[in-house]
Formats: C-alpha cells, structure tokens, sequence
C-alpha cells in the first residue's frame, strides 16, 4: 500500500499527502517546491497537524478526571497513520478515530479528518474534529507548516529582502518560552511595523505566537513581489518560527498554545482548549496560495 497521496490540478500544480498524519509534504506550482523538504539536519517534518494539544503540556502530562496521561509535544495525530475515506485526482480526506493507542494518551473517543484539495497555484485544507462520545471533548488543533526560505532570490540575512505580512497590525510583543517550551507571562518585543515583520534569522531564539490575532491572512513575502499566502478559518492563534541557521520559515495556526509554566489543572481547563459538545462536529480551514 503506497504511504502517500498524490493530488494533481488542472494547471499542474501538485500536492503529495502522507497517510503518517495526514502531512502534506510536497507543493509544487510550475514545478518548484514550495514546501520545506523535511532535511532532517534541520527539521525533519513539513506540515505536520498538532492534535489534540498545541505546544507542550506541563511536566508531558495531561490530566483528566483526576487521572495523568503522557502527552508528547504538539499531541500524537502527526505521528499517527490515517486511513484514506475519500479520493479523486485533485482531492483526498484521511481520517483518524481513538484506538487503544490513543486512548492511553487521550482518553477520549474522537474522529479526525483532513481534506486536501490541490487547485491552481494553491492547496487547500479542510480539517473536521467529532466528538463521537457522551462527554465533552477537549482539544486543540494546529497547522505547522514550512516553506523554503528563500524561495524567491535574495537571502536569509537581515535586509535580503524577505518579510511577513499580516492582514491587520499585530501587537509587536509574544510570550516568553520558558523551559520545556511552556508560555511564561512575560512579553518580548518583536521588531514589528505594523502588520510587517522584515525577516531576520536573529529573531527566532523561540517561536514568536500572536495569540488572539486580528489577522486571518499571513503572507511571507520575497523579493520581486512572490509571495506564500496562509489564511485561516478558526483558528485564532498565529505563529512565526524558524532555527537561525534553518533555510525554512514556518508560519502556524493555532487554535490552543502550550502550557502556562506552573499550570497544574485539568485538560479541560487548559488556556484556549476547545469543548465540544457530545455529538457535534468542529471544522477548520486553511487555504495555501502562491502569488507573482
């Protein structure tokens, strides 16, 4: 059985999706590659789905009902295999459902499924989180993908030419990361014009998260005028992120973040986790485009 999805467009821009967490792992538009090639030197994924959690879990633990679960960084959905439900040239969804596996992590039943859709110059994402049980479920979902930087001329240094582009002016200040990659309540400024971030692989000691952004739209933007669009539907938390010597720039969507440092409560009470009610279906949405 292949391990990954091929999708093709009318225009020929092609997408490749891996069953091992439903991760997109190649974009090609005109034949260039606009994902990052997961180079294990550096980063060895390129667009992985975060589920059930966002970020770390103070001490690698949930706790439900009283109970403690280990939980890894970012959840378990990206390291997990999807089975396909649905398929055609231009479009495939995978779903993930609870299994022992999951259950000892999470123990919550659940259904995820992710569609992509490859269309001219741009992939199309689609994500549906159920709660097939009696209780409420508590989760969170992100987006981590990364794209070649440069991928339009120019360079990485300051001033080669490449920045970050919000719909709206951001608050020019993030949370502190803090040991084990827990949110501190202390802010760091981000050297920000507005709704521009002129890139700069200095800045990225730690990820720089907009939480609560105005911002439904980010474009990383080259010289020339090129330009990687993301934009988003629920999801309210953005992030920026790279390693300074990384030739890649993540942009993220969240719809949780990491632990505060010190927290200590249930799952259910964790800043920004989502309830669903029993029965019910949440959807998300993420749309890639390539523009000039």
């Amino acid at each position: 059985m292949a391990d990954s999805i091929a999708l093709t467009a009318l225009d020929g821009t092609t997408a490749t999706v891996a069953l091992r967490g439903a991760e997109p792992v190649s974009w090609r538009v005109g034949g260039r590659e606009y994902l990052w090639s997961g180079d294990p030197e550096h980063w060895n994924r390129h667009a992985p789905w975060l589920f059930p959690v966002v970020g770390a879990s103070s001490g690698g633990v949930v706790r439900v009902a009283g109970e403690t679960y280990p939980m890894a960084q970012h959840g378990f959905a990206r390291d997990l295999s999807f089975a396909v439900t649905a398929q055609s040239t231009d479009t495939v969804t995978l779903g993930l459902e609870a299994s022992p596996e999951t259950l000892a992590h999470y123990p919550f039943p659940f259904r995820l499924d992710i569609t992509a859709r490859v269309r001219p110059a741009g992939l199309d994402l689609t994500v549906a989180v159920s709660n097939p049980g009696e209780s409420p479920l508590p989760y969170a979902l992100g987006f981590h993908p990364a794209f070649p930087w440069p991928f339009a001329g120019g360079t990485r240094a300051a001033g080669g030419g490449y920045a970050v582009v919000f719909e709206q002016p951001e608050r020019a200040f993030a949370p502190e990361v803090g040991p084990g990659g827990l949110l501190l309540r202390d802010e760091r400024p981000i050297p920000l014009d507005g709704d521009t971030l002129p890139l700069d692989p200095a800045l990225f000691t730690e990820a720089l998260v907009f939480r609560e952004a105005r911002s439904r739209t980010m474009r990383f933007t080259g010289p020339g005028g090129r330009a990687i669009r993301m934009s988003v539907e629920d999801f309210p938390h953005l992030a920026v992120w790279t390693k300074p010597a990384a030739p890649f720039l993540s942009l993220e969507a969240w719809t949780g973040h990491a632990d505060w440092a010190g927290f200590a409560g249930d799952l259910s009470e964790r800043d920004a986790q989502r309830s669903l009610a029993p029965g019910a279906t949440a959807h998300h949405g993420i749309r890639l485009s390539l523009e000039g």
